[in-house]
């Protein structure tokens, strides 16, 4: 079979409606952890600390179980949120090199799990088209 692992996929296929980045947190390997001593996990293929972002999913009609998701993010550094859209407590983010990975869960029903290269703010990193920059092609 042609896929094997984590699927890639389009921001906008996933969050048509866009996100809001919540939180980051170091993700706990439950392995080495122990009650005393809290042990950050890290990515099995390339060894750098992992992250989770919590996410809220901005579309309304989102069943309240799946509004908000963590995309795991494998980092030397803590990513850094995006900036607060003006006036409101929300910070709009999208995921560069977003997989998904999906898989049965305890209930047996079908999740999902995320990762993702990257996090920004919409539009923050996308170089403007000719069209959008007033060139012609």
């Amino acid at each position: 079979m042609a896929i094997q692992g984590a699927i890639r996929v389009q921001f906008g296929d996933v969050f048509p409606h866009g996100a809001f980045a919540v939180a980051v947190e170091p993700v706990r390997d439950f392995d080495k952890s122990t009650r005393e001593n809290t042990v950050q996990a890290r990515d099995k293929e390339t060894g750098v600390l992992v992250w989770a972002v919590e996410v809220l999913d901005a579309d309304p009609e989102a069943r309240a179980a799946e509004r908000s998701v963590k995309v795991k993010i494998a980092a030397d550094q803590q990513p850094v949120m995006p900036e607060l859209m003006a006036g409101t407590p929300f910070r709009p983010v999208e995921f560069e090199g977003l997989r998904v990975r999906p898989y049965v869960n305890g209930q047996g029903r079908l999740a999902y799990s995320f990762n993702a290269a990257a996090m920004r703010g919409p539009g923050a990193g996308v170089k403007p088209t000719a069209a959008a920059n007033g060139s012609k092609g």
